[in-house]
């Protein structure tokens, strides 16, 4: 073994450099030198028995290894233990995992993309959870941890209201309602909304109802970056009468 050669390559290595040292320091007498000389072999001993100890964790450590399963096989007999029980479970399949690794795929798009409702993929992920193959270490943390984190961060946006006008109002005052927009920026949307009853932006009326859609992502982008954008001209100066 290399781990083998490598130990009796240091004693020597050990044993030579102090007998070199010793040698350098001072002039030794014969007793002092087989004091050495025995000092080194009771350690040399001691190393001995350590690479023996060694040699034996090496032994066992392949001997388990020879009796370990692949991983392949590994992965077979999970596979094999989350599917249903079948009139045939020897025949085992790797299809179905490969489906739901499909669907888990995509219901991740999905959430992050917020498409569809929140309730139709709540009822998805749900399924996914409720199916054995979720138990398996590359689904589990994904499909009961990560996923339903991002479904629980999800806010959905309130439904399409209506709003009944007052009197003092206009189209800027309700997009800045915080109720609404809090933006007043976003008007036009209000506006191209309700063209059927409102003929010119600047003229509303009291008990006008109007609806009040849902701003898309890009709208939000767009009217915020507006309003940030926005520098009310300064205020003009009266010219003071020459005397």
């Amino acid at each position: 073994m290399k781990i083998s050669k490598f130990l009796v390559l240091l004693i020597a290595f050990s044993v030579l450099g102090l007998v070199s040292v010793s040698a350098q320091d001072k002039e030794m007498t014969e007793e002092e030198w087989q004091m050495e000389i025995n000092t080194l072999n009771t350690k040399k001993a001691q190393l001995t028995k350590d690479i023996s100890s060694l040699q034996k964790d090496v032994n066992n450590l392949k001997t388990k290894k020879t009796n370990m399963a692949s991983y392949e096989d590994c992965m077979k007999e999970l596979y094999a233990m989350s599917k249903e029980e079948t009139s045939s479970p020897a025949q085992i399949s790797e299809s179905d995992v490969a489906d739901y690794r499909k669907q888990v795929s995509d219901l991740n798009s999905m959430i992050n993309n917020r498409s569809g409702s929140k309730q139709d993929l709540l009822a998805q992920l749900e399924a996914l959870k409720q199916n054995n193959n979720s138990a398996l270490p590359e689904f589990f943390d994904k499909v009961h941890s990560q996923l339903q984190r991002a479904m629980d961060s999800w806010v959905e946006a309130p439904q399409e209201v209506m709003y009944t006008v007052v009197k003092g109002d206009h189209l800027w005052g309700i997009a800045r309602k915080k109720d609404h927009y809090g933006n007043g920026f976003a008007w036009p949307v209000i506006y191209n909304a309700n063209r059927d009853s409102i003929k010119n932006p600047d003229l509303i009326y009291p008990k006008q109802e109007f609806k009040i859609p849902n701003l898309t992502e890009e709208e939000k982008a767009k009217y915020e970056k507006a309003r940030k954008n926005y520098k009310p001209a300064p205020p003009t100066q009266t010219a003071q009468p020459t005397k």
